[in-house]
């Protein structure tokens, strides 16, 4: 072989390897491409799914509070029919306290009993409404009878007729009163 056939050789290997150089390297770009386009497709899934992922976590908190909030209803509920069925017995005793004094009968066992009933009533957080004396306020009295009386503001509470109770923030059972109205009636001037 001559040199020129070494050299026409050598320079057509290095044109086929250039060519296969560029080729690869634009093989190698549109892989690189590829990756990228399909990186980024991965990327906007994680993020797809880290948004779903965080929603699920918010309804299952809201989930949680509210079966919390239902549950501590329930008590209440259950707490709240205990104690107006107790307050109905404390009511009985105290009439029977009363009558018994009317007669003049002696009431230390009574009045032991009813101690002992105010103290449970107290340590679970139950409180009496102040209601005589008081302005009406319909969230904490019921009224059922009116007084007319002329020396009292509109509204005031002249008597109770049942306690009503308080059981932490919750009114269990309004105070039954009676309150006092002002009628003025005025003369027609023109007849």
């Amino acid at each position: 072989m001559s040199s020129d056939d070494n050299k026409n050789e050598t320079e057509g290997k290095s044109l086929h390897e250039e060519g296969m150089t560029a080729e690869t390297e634009e093989q190698e770009t549109k892989n690189t491409q590829e990756l990228k386009n399909e990186l980024e497709k991965e990327r906007g899934k994680t993020i797809s799914q880290e948004k779903k992922i965080q929603y699920l976590l918010a309804d299952f908190e809201n989930l949680k509070k509210r079966n919390e909030l239902d549950v501590q209803n329930k008590v209440n509920s259950i707490t709240d029919g205990m104690i107006l069925k107790f307050l109905s017995i404390y009511d009985d005793f105290v009439r029977a306290k009363d009558a018994l004094s009317k007669q003049n009968v002696n009431t230390d066992g009574l009045d032991a009993i009813l101690k002992n009933m105010n103290s449970f009533l107290s340590e679970h957080g139950v409180k009496p409404i102040e209601a005589l004396g008081e302005v009406f306020d319909p969230a904490l009295h019921e009224a059922i009878s009116i007084k007319n009386d002329l020396a009292l503001d509109d509204d005031v509470i002249t008597a109770e007729l049942r306690k009503g109770y308080i059981l932490k923030d919750r009114i269990i059972r309004p105070s039954l009163v009676e309150i006092s109205k002002k009628h003025i009636k005025e003369m027609d001037q023109n007849g």
